[in-house]
């Protein structure tokens, strides 16, 4: 038998065997669309952090189907002599310790709040600037990171992510200029990032926090507001997808760990749908005795990851 691989035509340009067109269309994407979502949050928002379990499964298992755009609402831009929010009781800060408690201890995701007692946030403007600059320089997954860690730092750990001291602090622990990075977000640069935020905010129709937005290709899709089961996220994918999406199998929890660095007991059971009274007996299973720590806060145990 002749091998002719080695032949090239003349006429065609091809080594090898030519197809039959010159040209055609093909398409070698594992999903056949693809639609923007944009999550409108911030910083201080206590129902954001409640929903963090729901949101990363659903990334997690449907992220392939979506663009993920983090969008800074700005939440509270100064306290002042009258009501911020008098809809939700609230006058000042102490009002927002006890309803940031009670988000707690419904979405089991620990919060103090003793800090808006003792010493409030003044504003989420500083660590939303925060997030657009690294953004900028070091892309979404890393601010989404920043993120996760600010709020970890205000509702677990009581730390004021509104003063430049704690935030220099926490971008240094993820290896970037913390200092740098919180001087660049004070300026010109850090304000006009935010702007553009809050006009694509305003734009969305987004008036309430967490705000999560599903588009397709005609502009058209779903708006879902507020804490939500899974099924919700999933429905409202589906709908702006137009089929029904094919989710991907969860990531083993040592490689969610180690990417993490700290989950709570609810984060695991949301992902791997694991009841309460067997968390401790699920991990024992899935993460060798040196690969982690678990402790407890407010109630509930987390655990973070020694690699």
């Amino acid at each position: 038998m002749t091998n002719n691989n080695l032949i090239c035509d003349l006429e065609t340009g091809v080594c090898g065997v030519a197809g039959d067109n010159e040209m055609e269309i093909i398409d070698l994407n594992q999903t056949s669309k693809k639609i923007d979502l944009y999550y409108v949050t911030d910083p201080i928002c206590s129902h954001c952090w409640a929903i963090e379990p729901t949101l990363r499964r659903f990334m997690k298992q449907y992220g392939q189907y979506f663009n993920f755009k983090t969008v800074m609402g700005g939440l509270l831009e100064k306290w002042h002599g009258g009501p911020v929010d008098p809809a939700n009781g609230i006058h000042g800060p102490t009002d927002v310790a006890g309803h940031w408690r009670e988000v707690g201890e419904h979405s089991r995701m620990p919060i103090d709040g003793s800090l808006m007692i003792d010493n409030p946030v003044q504003s989420s403007f500083p660590p939303s600037r925060v997030y657009k600059i690294i953004q900028k320089h070091h892309g979404e997954e890393k601010a989404f990171e920043f993120l996760r860690r600010a709020r970890e730092n205000l509702f677990v750990f009581n730390k004021n992510i509104g003063e430049a001291p704690v935030l220099t602090e926490i971008v240094n622990a993820m290896e970037l200029d913390g200092e740098g990075i919180v001087k660049e977000a004070n300026e010109q640069t850090g304000h006009e990032l935010l702007n553009e935020d809050f006009i694509l905010t305003r734009n969305l129709g987004a008036r309430g926090f967490p705000t999560i937005i599903m588009v397709n290709e005609e502009n058209k899709g779903v708006k879902i507001v507020g804490g939500r089961p899974f099924d919700n996220y999933v429905a409202g994918l589906t709908q702006a997808l137009g089929e029904d999406p094919i989710p991907k199998q969860q990531p083993a929890l040592s490689t969610l760990l180690e990417e993490e660095k700290l989950l709570f007991a609810k984060e695991i059971e949301g992902m791997y749908d694991v009841e309460k009274s067997d968390i401790h007996a699920f991990v024992e299973k899935e993460l060798s005795p040196n690969s982690y720590q678990v402790k407890e806060i407010l109630g509930e145990s987390y655990f973070t990851s020694l690699k």
